[in-house]
């Protein structure tokens, strides 16, 4: 029997304060100039810190996405950040997280940050890889809004300018079509009125409860063995 989620969604809570905290030290640990003296006593609290969590990690099967097949069948709203809190893309419990804050529009899903130096690839500008898995959980969230998000199957990214770091990025992405096996998208990432990367992905097409149960059977693993996101 599959025990309670690891966490529940809550920014207040003292996993989300821990996770915030951890992104700052990330980005100073790339971007400060102190005396190595002062890496090695940070290193010591880190290492503390470290230990006081590792005695509560439990290998078992609780799974870390909270939207259920209940859920979905009482018909209860939710929120990409609610159902994966521990993505590396929008997980408020994930430091790797920017986090990106995804809302949506009447014809597509918007997703706005700033890049830190941590995903920093080449000087002053925001790595590729950062891009591409931003745009999986873009059009991941635009197949949402017509009920056909599922594993991807298909991304493709056209790098059109430099993204710079440290500033404003609005991510869209949108639907153009849906049939009964495949959801079709297109996104782009504009900053300061400029495209700047492209992308088209292909999805396994999986309605609200499809998509539920797909969660509770990899939730322990967090991922799909064949096709990447689910």
């Amino acid at each position: 029997m599959t025990s309670e989620p690891l966490g529940a969604f809550d920014p207040e809570s003292g996993r989300a304060r821990l996770t915030t905290e951890i992104r700052r030290l990330m980005e100073y640990v790339v971007s400060s100039s102190a005396d190595d003296g002062v890496y090695a006593d940070a290193a010591l609290v880190a290492r503390e810190l470290a230990d006081q969590l590792a005695g509560h990690v439990r290998p078992d099967d609780r799974p870390r996405f909270r939207l259920t097949y209940d859920e979905v069948e009482e018909g209860r709203s939710f929120t990409l950040a609610s159902v994966m809190p521990f993505d590396m893309i929008i997980g408020a419990c994930n430091p790797m997280a920017p986090p990106i804050d995804i809302s949506f529009e009447p014809d597509r899903a918007v997703g706005e940050v700033t890049f830190t130096p941590t995903y920093e690839g080449g000087p002053g500008l925001v790595h590729g890889a950062a891009l591409a898995a931003a745009f999986d959980i873009i059009l991941t969230a635009a197949n949402v809004m017509v009920d056909g998000a599922g594993p991807t199957v298909r991304l493709a990214i056209h790098y059109v300018k430099p993204t710079r770091i440290g500033v404003p990025c609005r991510f869209e992405g949108w639907v153009t079509e849906k049939t009964t096996r495949r959801t079709h998208s297109l996104g782009r990432l504009v900053q300061d009125g400029v495209v700047t990367v492209e992308a088209v992905g292909e999805f396994v097409n999986l309605n609200r409860k499809e998509l539920a149960r797909s969660l509770e059977r990899n939730g322990s693993s967090g991922s799909d063995s064949d096709h990447g996101r689910t």
